[in-house]
Formats: C-alpha cells, structure tokens, sequence
C-alpha cells in the first residue's frame, strides 16, 4: 500500500548498528489503522483514503461521527486522516493498516505539531544576533531598527519579530526506518521527529528520496 499511517511518538533512544555506532532515534507507536472511508470522483470529486487512529470513549464524540465509524468496525476512533490515490481498487472498508506495511531501511517523511514555545524574542525565535552585553549598552536582546520612520512609515507583513513560537505543523522527509516491531507495533526511525511524546505523527513513504529535513515551527 502507497499510503501512510498514524502513530504516536514514544520518545527517543540510541540504536546500535552492526559497527557498534550509537545512532539516535524515536520510536514510534504506529497504528493499528482502519479504513473508515473510500471516496471516489463520483461522489466525492477525488479519490483518498481515510483511516482512523486511537480509541476514544463514546461519550466523547457526537452522533454523526459514531455512524460514520460503525460502517467501517464497531471501534470507536478519535483521529482521522486521508491519502489521495489514484486507484482504490487495492483498498477495502475496514481493512487494518499496520506497521506491516513497512520494512526496515524504507525511507518515510513524519509530519506533526511542534512543541510549542509560547511568546520568544528575536534570539530565540529567528536566532537573531543580541547587542553588547557591557559599557553602558542598553541594547543587549532589543530587535533595533524595524524600518524607516517616515517612508513607508509601517512595517510590512512578514517581518520576523518577537512572537509565538512552536505549534506549527512540521514535515521531516527522507528519514530511515531503522526497525519494524509488529508485535509491538513499533516503528524505529533514524533521527528527530516533530512534537512531544504523546503527540500525534503522520508517517507515509518518502514522496522523495533523499530530501532535506524541514525544520522550524515559527
């Protein structure tokens, strides 16, 4: 299968290889997923893939949502997520989706919150430099000048400043997976992933091999 599956972060760890090197991971629990929908050009406009991950208490969700989940498995889901596909033929209603479904060495892209930091300033959040530290400086972590005062007499959109920091959705892409637990189903990925332990990954093969993390959450 082409498409992805939802996990939780566990936390991360070292991974010894067969040279001895401690090589830094996250473990991720993975899935079980189930297909919860099939939409298709007819009905829909597009065809996708939607699965459904982590189990929620009936009386927090509404009606609505718990019929769409009976016709697919009496299990109660608290996330959803689709993939768009080019054929559904491969996919049935309420199919499991596992960590299964991949294998050791494949590289996968993982999307998720970033932590998020609350209110920073310029150093922390743009990484700008501060200002003298001694003989009478008053300028030690001040932004300076934002602009000319009297043309265009504003500041424009977009201007890096101090603000809320962390919270934003971030892709790492090209990460390898390491190892494949299905017992447990456990996913050991080479390197950081995005958010905290507990918080909800997104995990689909790479849409390009060899890419460049993505970092931020500005």
């Amino acid at each position: 299968m082409s498409i992805g599956i939802l996990g939780k972060k566990l936390g991360m760890s070292q991974f010894f290889d067969d040279q001895g090197r401690a090589i830094p991971v996250t473990l991720i629990e993975a899935g079980p997923c189930r297909i919860t929908q099939l939409k298709n050009d007819e009905t829909d406009g597009y065809s996708a893939v939607q699965i459904g991950f982590g189990f929620v208490r009936e009386k927090l969700i509404n009606k609505p949502f718990k019929g769409h989940l009976s016709k697919s498995g009496k299990d109660l889901l608290r996330y959803l997520r689709e993939y768009r596909v080019k054929d559904l033929a491969d996919f049935e209603l309420g199919t499991a989706i596992t960590v299964g479904n991949f294998q050791a060495g494949q590289k996968v892209d993982v999307s998720g919150d970033s932590m998020g930091r609350g209110f920073a300033g310029y150093q922390k959040r743009h990484g700008f430099s501060r200002g003298p530290m001694s003989h009478g400086s008053k300028n030690h972590r001040l932004p300076g000048s934002t602009g000319a005062g009297t043309t265009p007499g504003r500041i424009y959109p977009g201007k890096r400043m101090a603000g809320r920091y962390g919270g934003k959705k971030i892709t790492t892409k090209g990460l390898t997976i390491l190892k494949v637990d299905s017992d447990k189903n456990l996913l050991v990925v080479k390197g950081s992933v995005p958010g905290k332990p507990g918080s909800l990954l997104n995990i689909s093969p790479a849409k390009r091999v060899g890419s460049i993390s993505t970092k931020g959450g500005k």
